[in-house]
């Protein structure tokens, strides 16, 4: 009994941070403070970040690796259910780590130490709320579940009982600290794509990793 409340608790985290989600405008009030400063972010791109800064007259080209630090993960303030096991979240920080490593490639190889062409990384998966528990393991379990998920997805834009979750990033130079980047992402539960223990989580960390891949190719001018 005790190893299926433990995957269902991680299948509720799972489905806070489903890729199959809906986005949603940021305001002032979603941010964690993580950043610090939120005053310079603007619109992000089309299929990139919600909001981003981008430091002018940086020459990015100058840097081809990446230093990053552990991610951290925030719950919301009002939040009316925050507790998740310590390991669990160990898991769920080394698979979005992994999910950074598989995106930025050989063309942005990590490092563990500072230098005059590392950037370093600083992420916070971030307004974490996790969705009803007894709501979720139903949906988790039953194929009926999955269809109320679905529908009330449609309508809504979250899944039945569903959380939300953002992301906040910052690029800074490894050696000053000099901030040279930072963008800002918003998702709301979806529907339930998979069954395995961080299946749903793993396909949103890829996502956002892909699309931190895809601010540092913006940058580069690739």
């Amino acid at each position: 009994m005790n190893n299926i409340l433990r995957l269902l608790s991680v299948a509720v985290i799972s489905l806070c941070l489903t890729v199959g989600c809906t986005g949603q405008k940021m305001t002032v009030k979603n941010y964690s403070g993580f950043l610090g400063d939120y005053s310079k972010l603007g619109p992000g791109p089309e299929g990139g970040v919600a909001q981003r800064y981008i430091k002018q007259g940086v020459n990015f080209k100058q840097y081809n690796k990446i230093m990053m630090d552990q991610v951290r993960f925030y719950f919301k303030d009002d939040a009316e259910d925050k507790g998740i096991d310590a390991d669990e979240m160990k898991e769920l920080a080394d698979s979005f780590h992994r999910a950074v490593i598989d995106a930025l490639g050989s063309a942005y190889p990590l490092t563990a130490k500072p230098g005059p062409h590392v950037m370093r990384l600083r992420v916070a998966i971030t307004d974490m709320e996790l969705p009803n528990r007894a709501i979720n393991a139903v949906s988790t379990v039953l194929p009926v579940g999955l269809a109320l998920s679905t529908v009330k997805s449609g309508v809504t834009g979250k899944g039945t009982g569903c959380g939300e979750v953002s992301m906040e990033f910052q690029m800074l130079d490894s050696q000053t600290n000099q901030v040279l980047g930072a963008g800002v992402d918003r998702r709301s539960g979806g529907k339930i794509d998979s069954m395995s223990k961080f299946g749903t989580a793993e396909e949103a960390f890829k996502f956002w990793a892909q699309r931190l891949r895809t601010w540092l190719d913006e940058v580069h001018g690739k």
